[in-house]
């Protein structure tokens, strides 16, 4: 890796409108008014092309994310690379088989979900990178990991917009040897307030 890519460096813009705007319930940062329930294309696009240039570095020729909420940025990145993006569907009989499906736990809704992608769209040999609205665990991540494995795709970074770093999901992901970009770090939530590591002065 070029040892001049900083792929965590806190992306100011986003981290100064979370600490502005960002609610706290619970172990939950809410930011779903600007980033996936209501989505702002032109605040997306912003975050996306930020994305792009740090995902660009390993060369994809597959964007790969998970439905419903990392779709949007995701759909930007692959737009800006140039590259097809594929989403992993929450479980449906219309995914064409063969299909690839992995069944993860969801702690924010307190229940499991089965994630399917047709065989079809992942191809021996695609470089991919995933992107994704959130870390936490780290969950998701490792079944799209091990589903674009399976079908014999490799999986050179992970993106993600925001990272709980108290979490530990960039450890797990990290260990399954995919490198890690993120564009705002959490460091924890302390009396309904997010503190974030800070962007280096300009």
């Amino acid at each position: 890796m070029s040892p001049h890519l900083n792929l965590t460096a806190p992306y100011a813009p986003l981290v100064r409108r979370i600490e502005a705007e960002g609610s706290v319930d619970g172990q939950i940062l809410r930011i779903d008014h600007f980033l996936n329930h209501r989505i702002e294309p032109a605040f997306i696009f912003e975050l996306a092309h930020e994305f792009a240039k740090r995902l660009s570095f390993f060369q994809p020729n597959l964007i790969l994310t998970a439905e419903a909420s990392g779709i949007a940025p995701a759909l930007i990145v692959a737009q800006t690379l140039n590259v097809p993006m594929v989403y992993a569907k929450k479980y449906s009989r219309q995914v064409e088989a063969p299909a690839l499906s992995r069944l993860i736990h969801s702690p924010t809704k307190g229940d499991d979900n089965r994630l399917v992608i047709s065989g079809r769209y992942i191809k021996p040999g695609q470089r991919i990178v995933i992107v994704d609205d959130f870390l936490a665990n780290g969950r998701t991540a490792a079944a799209l990991i091990d589903m674009a494995r399976e079908a014999g795709g490799q999986v050179l970074g992970a993106g993600f917009v925001v990272e709980k770093c108290f979490k530990h999901g960039r450890k797990f992901i990290e260990s399954l040897g995919v490198p890690v970009s993120t564009l705002a770090q959490v460091e924890h939530l302390d009396n309904g307030q997010a503190i974030l590591t800070q962007p280096e002065e300009e």
